[in-house]
């Protein structure tokens, strides 16, 4: 929502990274931690034009070198802009995937590897996207709405939830 005036007032990395930092959070105040985002932007453009000619780069590694770039965003980057296989793993990606037994990690990097391990590549770029819509719409982080679940049959986290509150609703 506030991309189109940030792109219009900030045409170019090269413009966004010349920006004042206070003209930067004014346009970005509604997203929140707009001082720490404003300086990542900033740094961002930054490096986008001093290393890579304004262009954004299309590798993992120099992805990563971007100011508040880490594996997720990059993730999304090569997938979304450049049509790679990749999967972007977020909170609600993690929280549903370990819920389901899809895979199984500790961590978002190691989920983001175990995923790569049971999706077909082919399925790669859109995993996420399923996985996050489904945290947001039903297995909500503290209240999953398991009863009324479409995979509540395949998923162990259902059964176990479903056991130990009888009033729930199983269809």
């Amino acid at each position: 929502m506030v991309t189109p005036e940030l792109f219009e007032k900030y045409p170019t990395p090269e413009a966004l990274a010349g920006a004042p930092r206070r003209n930067v959070e004014r346009i970005i105040k509604s997203l929140g931690f707009y001082h720490v985002k404003a300086k990542s932007i900033i740094g961002a453009a930054r490096v986008l034009a001093e290393r890579f000619g304004g262009h954004v780069p299309k590798t993992m590694e120099e992805l990563l070198e971007i100011p508040g770039v880490g594996r997720k965003t990059a993730n999304v980057v090569l997938a979304v802009a450049f049509g790679e296989s990749a999967i972007a793993v977020d909170t609600h990606v993690f929280r549903v995937a370990n819920r389901l037994a899809l895979a199984r990690a500790t961590t978002p990097a190691k989920m983001e590897q175990a995923l790569m391990k049971v999706v077909p590549k082919a399925h790669w770029g859109n995993v996420s996207q399923w996985l996050i819509l489904h945290g947001r719409q039903v297995c909500h982080a503290r209240n999953p709405q398991c009863a009324e679940c479409i995979l509540r049959d395949l998923c162990p986290s259902a059964k176990l939830f479903l056991k130990i509150s009888p009033g729930k609703k199983k269809d």
